[in-house]
């Protein structure tokens, strides 16, 4: 298992790490073999020397005057990411977004295993979303026993996240990604990442040119 040197990785550094990934993964499939972090720079916009020191939280890398091995650079970056191994996910919310989600092909290609989706909607349940069978969001830590998932998507609506949040708690969950434009009130020991649609779009409104 990697981890970083000091014990202490920043959440900006495992952001851009996910960003080398996904730019490798293109490289491969190009059948590029080696890339400098200054072609990094080209083709992401992340400064070489920021590539360089998101790096080196985990060991060297690289050989001076080569650059970077696509492939093996790729494999480093999935292990540190642990996502070089399958990672069960559940998703509660089989809304249009909850809908949606299931059916990103992203997900499978980056190892996440999107096992079941739950919902309280009586209307909903027990039917098909692409590959799965919605089932009772009240049957969420009894089935979560047997899958043994740690990661969940939460896809509901504000005034349900905080209910939901405490369940997938109850049933083992420790990192969540919330949907939910809400601040979930968690124990120290859950990680949650907030994806807020309206924050990303107000920051892009602000960089807006003037110009007409």
């Amino acid at each position: 298992m990697y981890s970083s040197q000091n014990g202490k990785v920043p959440v900006p550094t495992l952001e851009r790490l996910a960003t080398y990934l996904r730019y490798l993964i293109d490289l491969e499939q190009s059948q590029i073999e080696t890339i400098s972090s200054a072609e990094v720079e080209r083709q992401t916009g992340i400064n070489a020397a920021q590539f360089r020191k998101d790096l080196s939280y985990f060991g060297e890398f690289g050989k001076p005057g080569v650059g970077y091995n696509v492939v093996d650079l790729q494999n480093r970056i999935a292990r540190i990411l642990k996502v070089d191994r399958e990672q069960k996910v559940i998703l509660v919310g089989a809304g249009n977004l909850g809908s949606a989600l299931v059916g990103y092909p992203g997900l499978k290609e980056h190892r996440f295993n999107l096992v079941a989706v739950f919902d309280n909607n009586v209307s909903k349940i027990g039917r098909p979303v692409w590959d799965l069978e919605i089932q009772d969001i009240t049957t969420l830590a009894e089935v979560n026993t047997t899958l043994q998932a740690r990661m969940a998507i939460l896809a509901v609506p504000a005034n349900a996240a905080q209910k939901v949040a405490d369940m997938l708690v109850e049933a083992g969950i420790t990192t969540i990604l919330n949907f939910a434009p809400i601040i979930l009130r968690v124990p120290r020991s859950i990680y949650v990442r907030n994806v807020s649609f309206l924050q990303e779009l107000a920051v892009l409104s602000y960089h807006l040119s003037t110009k007409p």
